[in-house]
């Protein structure tokens, strides 16, 4: 039996959401809206945590950025303690955090400690401690889960989600149908009637947004993945992942554009996913962070630690966790990024014991092999 959903909830997001009638097809998992759910949210390209997250109480940091993050133009930091801030475009997280649904972590990365954006993305998503798999992690949750069931929101299965679990992907049609070479020459006949090209021109700035991406931009994918795993027989386990975060150069308006877009999609996937907002997690995470110091085209180079977020009504937020490493030359991994403190699997492990309630050998065993010894956070959700 397959959900139904409202085509009519998306007509704000703009005209990509005419796709959104083609549904995938798979065994539905979650008995009702009481079950649990957890959603990973993948930025691939190494977002800057230092600007996400800043450490405005680190002493180093007015050295390291001082400058860079009061240029003109830029949004005020929104002050979480006396130690962070969000950056200014991400107003509604920072409301979630107020009122305890954001739970920021600071200094994590995977166990591949490297600066390549390939091999970082498949130890992210492999559940490993190095590059290559054929399988994820996310995979073999769903595996673990009696009846479980997950579904990507892509055109092709990712690593993270690869296995022999219960999982779907489902992406838009549209932008895989439509030959390139015809809407070009489509566009050129309709921009020159004056009645079809206001109506064109909104067709196709959605069209161009998901072939420029490959599917749904961030808040349109966030808002398909709500309504999936809000139905009451729907997904517990989901996937999103978007692209663009790599800032050689250039950094301050291209993370104007991607943060802000970031605090959209999560807001979409809030307002989308309300009859189960309240048993959901959702972890924001990326394959690395950047450089310490700005380079010289205005952005940061490949790094280490970095940034994750974990947004819901079952996380236990509004306070900033993981262990700072600090920021001066001394504590620096390398003397030039952010030392890693926590690695990505114990935050990964925490949530699908506290919230999906995995058990330690599963977890260690099955889900993340030979992790053991690496013990799961704690207190990351709110008790049951």
């Amino acid at each position: 039996m397959a959900m139904r959903i409202d085509r009519r909830g998306f007509l704000g997001l703009g005209a990509s959401a005419l796709a959104l009638a083609a549904l995938p097809k798979f065994a539905l998992a979650a008995t009702g809206a009481h079950d649990t759910r957890f959603l990973l949210v993948l930025l691939r390209g190494g977002m800057d945590g230092l600007h996400a997250l800043q450490p405005l109480g680190d002493p180093a940091f007015a050295d390291l950025r001082g400058a860079f993050v009061a240029s003109p133009g830029q949004p005020a930091p929104l002050r979480l303690d006396a130690d962070f801030a969000l950056h200014g475009k991400l107003a509604g997280m920072a409301a979630l955090y107020a009122r305890g649904e954001l739970l920021p972590v600071a200094a994590v990365a995977p166990p591949y400690r490297q600066r390549s954006h390939f091999e970082a993305q498949d130890c992210v998503e492999n559940g490993t401690t190095g590059a290559g798999g054929s399988t994820g992690w996310l995979n073999r949750c769903v595996a673990a889960m009696p009846g479980g069931a997950g579904l990507a929101i892509s055109a092709v299965m990712p690593l993270a989600m690869r296995g022999g679990g219960n999982v779907s992907t489902w992406s838009p049609p549209l932008g895989n149908r439509i030959d390139p070479i015809l809407w070009q020459q489509l566009q050129l006949l309709y921009a020159a009637d004056p009645a079809l090209a206001p109506t064109f021109a909104g067709i196709d700035a959605g069209q161009a947004a998901m072939q420029a991406g490959g599917g749904l931009r961030l808040p349109q994918a966030m808002a398909a993945a709500a309504r999936f795993m809000a139905a009451p027989d729907g997904p517990r386990i989901g996937f999103v992942e978007d692209t663009g975060w790599d800032t050689h150069g250039g950094e301050l308006a291209v993370l104007d554009r991607k943060l802000a877009e970031l605090d959209t999609a999560l807001k979409a996937f809030h307002d989308g996913a309300q009859p189960v907002w309240k048993q959901t997690v959702v972890a924001v995470v990326t394959e690395f962070g950047r450089t310490a110091a700005i380079n010289g085209t205005g952005g940061t180079d490949h790094g280490t630690g970095g940034v994750a977020f974990l947004a819901g009504g079952a996380v236990a937020g509004g306070r900033v966790a993981g262990d700072w490493p600090g920021l001066a030359r001394s504590q620096l991994n390398e003397g030039r990024d952010l030392r890693a403190t926590t690695d990505l699997r114990a935050l990964f492990k925490g949530v699908l014991r506290d919230h999906l309630g995995l058990g330690a050998d599963v977890l260690a065993r099955q889900v993340f092999p030979d992790s053991a010894a690496l013990a799961p956070m704690s207190g990351l959700v709110r008790a049951a």
